[in-house]
């Protein structure tokens, strides 16, 4: 057994409906680790609890298994707003989201979010970002103007499989430049708290502190 196996042994199971769409997802799309997975999905799950939002925003959907992971930790009136850029990935996704228990906590949008989140006029207490790698940084100055004071961002790999330690990246890779120039910004702003977990592919969990109100 190897720690990874051990640690899933020992954190709350995923339910039924999450396997089968893990499992789904593998066999039907093409990236398939783009998935959350078992424990990234009860992390987030945990930080919805903790965090307690009454709108929260996911840039990225995929497959929806992060979206039903977050939905599943929302108190009753709680909604969670998923973008997913790929008009291809619908009709795999948007069937398994409303076929869930937590349907009714969920909207999902094909789209643009950097178009869509502006036009919704609401305010989230937090955002998860997991779309193009890049646009981290577009996606993270719109999510800062529409969040509430004190709440939160949750960057996922930021990591980005070890890459972000390469000095001088290939010039085309764009991903492991735009994530390492998200990165450094993110680290110097002065407006928010940082913390990057190494879990998975890498988990910055950003707070927006509170403006100081005279």
């Amino acid at each position: 057994m190897d720690l990874n196996e051990y640690i899933l042994q020992h954190i709350d199971p995923e339910s039924d409906y999450l396997r089968a769409l893990y499992r789904d997802t593998h066999l039907k799309l093409l990236y398939p680790r783009m998935a959350s997975g078992h424990l990234q999905g009860r992390m987030l799950k945990m930080f919805v609890r903790m965090i307690q939002p009454r709108q929260v925003l996911e840039i990225g959907t995929y497959s929806g298994y992060s979206a039903l992971c977050m939905a599943e930790g929302l108190s009753d009136g709680a909604m969670l707003h998923t973008i997913e850029i790929n008009d291809e990935q619908e009709d795999f996704t948007r069937p398994w989201l409303e076929g869930s228990p937590y349907a009714d906590k969920i909207k999902f949008y094909i789209g643009d979010a950097l178009e869509l989140v502006p036009r919704l006029g609401l305010t989230f207490d937090l955002v998860f970002v997991d779309g193009d790698k890049r646009k981290y940084l577009d996606y993270y100055e719109m999510a800062l103007t529409c969040l509430s004071d004190g709440g939160y961002i949750i960057a996922d790999n930021t990591l980005w499989d070890s890459h972000v330690l390469e000095e001088h990246p290939h010039s085309s890779d764009l991903q492991t430049i735009r994530i390492k120039e998200f990165n450094d910004f993110v680290a110097r702003d002065s407006r928010v708290e940082k913390v990057i977990l190494p879990l998975r592919d890498g988990l910055t969990i950003i707070r927006k502190i509170p403006r100081v109100r005279s």
